[in-house]
């Protein structure tokens, strides 16, 4: 398969090319990507994207994630700020995706543990992953010539906990190869319209 990730040159993106590239032709891209590049918060920078890369099977976006706030200041302007990349770009990778993806082709968008369980500081992050969640649900349904679509909705991953273990103390975190097999699930599977929680190690 031809399979573009994006941010491809983040905490999760670097292994999940090493993963995919013994068996697959792997595309990276991202604000500095390899292949290409893409501000997933400009729905024209993903238009370019996709017209430059040419026809791929597989969309994978590991990139952006949800700012940290303080609820007593949080304000309808600050979340919106927070949606523009990790929602509304990957909203937009399927929305204008979908014109170029091939047949049976598939998107796997990343979300987050924030939707099921609440923490403190990150209200965004758990607008942003729940609506990812209802979004996957509906374009599964939605999508035609057979494209699908999954998110994967990790915990912290265990090569960030010591970076920002601190901030989420109790949090298990879970283990990158496990991470790894989700995403190959998603993109060598059949499955449709399914969040992947992978909560714990």
């Amino acid at each position: 398969m031809r399979i573009l990730i994006i941010g491809a040159s983040g905490t999760i993106g670097r292994p999940l090319c090493s993963a995919l590239e013994p068996r697959h032709e792997v595309i990276a891209a991202g604000r500095k990507g390899r292949d290409a590049t893409v501000d997933i918060r400009s729905a024209d920078s993903i238009r370019a994207l996709y017209e430059s890369v040419g026809a791929v099977d597989a969309c994978v976006c590991v990139a952006e994630s949800g700012a940290l706030d303080r609820f007593e200041d949080l304000t309808e302007a600050g979340l919106l700020e927070n949606m523009r990349g990790k929602f509304f770009g990957q909203v937009n990778l399927v929305l204008i995706g979908q014109h170029y993806l091939n047949d049976r082709g598939s998107f796997t968008l990343t979300s987050g543990i924030f939707a099921d369980e609440a923490w403190p500081g990150v209200t965004g992050g758990a607008v942003i992953s729940g609506g990812l969640h209802s979004f996957v649900l509906s374009a599964a349904i939605e999508l035609k010539r057979g494209l699908r679509i999954n998110a994967v909705s990790p915990t912290m991953i265990t090569d960030s906990a010591e970076d920002y273990g601190h901030l989420f103390p109790g949090m298990v975190p879970v283990a990158m190869d496990r991470l790894l097999a989700g995403y190959t699930r998603c993109i060598e599977g059949r499955g449709t319209g399914q969040i992947l929680r992978l909560y714990g190690a």
